[in-house]
């Protein structure tokens, strides 16, 4: 496991990267949503959202997160990286398991929107797009202070 800290740095880099771009996506694509709620099923606005939607989480979101998960995960394993018995870095994978879980709840809702079958109201999804801030100040702080 030596390899992996000679490449720290760049894995670091790489991982910060990804998160950036997940994040973005995480934020844009609820945003996208609240706009699509609002339009009616079929209409030109609609099928547009629909492409948008369905190429953000396709060619962004979701490789940038199998990117993050793969560079994080390495550093995981990076000795001397993580002290397991310290609280923060539970704390942080707790945060990260409910950040994949929302995830998922966005791709649940997209195939939702794409059948014209969104049950939700622009309402929901603008307090939907709260949820990934919350988690990201969870993590940053996490992982930059170490508070326990």
């Amino acid at each position: 496991m030596n390899i992996l800290n000679e490449w720290y740095f760049w894995l670091r880099a790489f991982h910060i990267i990804s998160v950036i771009a997940w994040m973005a996506g995480m934020f844009y694509l609820p945003r996208l949503y609240v706009y699509h709620a609002d339009v009616a099923p079929g209409t030109p606005a609609s099928e547009l959202f629909k492409v948008m939607e369905r190429r953000l989480m396709r060619i962004i979101i979701n490789p940038a997160m199998l990117a993050a998960f793969l560079f994080g995960g390495l550093l995981l394993i990076t000795p001397g990286v993580v002290d397991w018995s310290a609280g923060w870095i539970h704390v942080k994978l707790t945060a990260l398991f409910l950040m994949t879980a929302y995830h998922g709840f966005l791709s649940r809702w997209r195939r939702a929107f794409e059948r014209d079958q969104n049950p939700h109201s622009a309402r929901f999804y603008r307090l939907m797009n709260e949820v990934p801030t919350v988690l990201m100040i969870v993590i940053v702080i996490m992982v930059v202070v170490k508070p326990f």
